[in-house]
């Protein structure tokens, strides 16, 4: 029983992160993949918060616009 207990244990903190990385500078075009969170501590959002990034491009791919990136302030 003790095994099975320190196993779960230990799978749970792997799959859990302790904090996310907060990167300086928005990835560039193309490097963020469609739908992924990034956050970026640049200064343009107010005290206290961050910028939330959103995968996406301005590229047309087959002819069909892609999701545009989005970006929006979100609590530290």
């Amino acid at each position: 029983m003790r095994p099975l207990m320190i196993g779960c244990f230990l799978a749970v903190s792997i799959a859990v992160p302790a904090s996310a990385q907060v990167l300086k500078e928005e990835p560039p075009m193309g490097k963020l993949m469609p739908g992924v969170k990034v956050l970026v501590d640049n200064g343009k959002c107010p005290s206290g918060q961050v910028l939330e990034v959103t995968g996406g491009d301005h590229r047309k791919v087959g002819g069909k616009q892609q999701a545009e990136r989005s970006r929006r302030c979100v609590p530290r």
